[in-house]
């Protein structure tokens, strides 16, 4: 696929040129980290979205003063003495009140800045929050399902991975969805299901392409018996019940879900043939290993792991990410609320 001006399609281009159109603000927990701060700066240059920087406001001014940003354009929270802090512990404690927590423990939460950014997003005070630049991805997705919830009709959070392929079959940087590569080890069939709609739904947020998805497996259409091959059934029937209108297939091998002559061959009439661009992998062993291949031997760029399935966007980041990683992420967090 290309530009309408004739050039190779640039997909992290067009995310941030939507995620300037959205005109959202996004929320940054890790305020004092440097590289939070110097995305901040990108984020605001490029008029990708509004900013709140969480942490001491003495010192994220310092580091803002050091990093070039002026924070005059940016909203910095201290959450530990917040405005908000005694709604958001009110909220927290309704939240988790089958859980049976106490004022205590909610106040010791809604001042770490994980929990206070989660809640912003909660309220709608903020679109998406990013962070996991210093916290491990555990505590990330901690706090955002414990504040944020999963999504209506989801049952699992799950991370997809946005592969571009520089070539193939005549397209120059084709867009493939790879699912699930970071969170689940082993899901069940109705884990697997809402890993696929969860998926669907990013593709089409990020990329505006129809999702068709693949569940994949080793087996196409019967061609073996196995426990795994059932699971793959089980969820491609749950998906077909829950969302009839979701273009999906299985059980599929790769080739079959993305060759249409290979298609046409093994399964006439496919939903999706040969012509799949998002790709369900049965476990994480599959998925991470398949990300990880096509990133190495077709020289793609993997983007993600792009956490999915909550009710409002929260995303990860690998802790080695650079300023231009997290910006790059917060503009695909401005997409993910559709």
């Amino acid at each position: 696929m290309t530009s309408v001006a004739g050039k190779p399609r640039n997909i992290l281009d067009e995310i941030r040129e939507k995620a300037r159109a959205k005109k959202r603000r996004v929320v940054l927990p890790e305020g004092l980290e440097p590289r939070t701060v110097q995305a901040a700066k990108l984020i605001v240059d490029a008029n990708l979205a509004q900013v709140v920087i969480l942490g001491e406001i003495d010192k994220v001014n310092k580091l803002a003063k050091d990093n070039g940003l002026d924070s005059g354009k940016v909203s910095i929270i201290d959450p530990a003495n917040a405005e908000q802090l005694p709604a958001f512990i009110d909220t927290f404690m309704e939240i988790r009140k089958k859980k049976g927590i106490t004022r205590q423990e909610a106040e010791t939460a809604m001042k770490q800045p994980l929990y206070f950014g989660a809640m912003m997003v909660q309220k709608d005070m903020a679109d998406g929050s990013v962070a996991g630049a210093v916290n491990t991805t555990g505590d990330v997705l901690r706090a955002a399902i414990q504040v944020i919830g999963l999504a209506p009709g989801i049952n699992t959070v799950s991370g997809a991975f946005m592969m571009t392929v520089p070539q193939y079959r005549g397209q120059i940087n084709k867009i493939f969805m790879y699912a699930d590569g970071a969170v689940v080890p082993n899901p069940d069939a109705e884990q697997l299901a809402s890993i696929a709609v969860a998926t669907a739904r990013t593709h089409k947020n990020l990329t505006g392409e129809e999702p068709r998805v693949a569940m994949l497996s080793f087996s196409t259409k019967g061609s073996a018996k196995h426990p795994d091959v059932d699971k793959v059934l089980a969820a491609l029937e749950i998906i077909k019940k829950n969302h009839p209108d979701l273009k999906v297939d299985g059980e599929l091998q790769v080739d079959a879900a993305i060759v249409p002559d290979i298609a046409a061959r093994k399964c006439p009439g496919s939903a999706i043939a040969g012509d799949a661009n998002v790709m369900i992998f049965p476990d994480l062993d599959a998925g991470n290993i398949a990300y990880k291949i096509t990133q190495r031997l077709a020289n793609a760029t993997a983007t993600g792991p792009i956490i999915q399935g909550l009710a409002k966007p929260a995303n990860d980041l690998s802790r080695g990410c650079s300023a231009e990683d997290i910006r790059d992420v917060v503009a695909i967090a401005m997409l993910m609320k559709g």
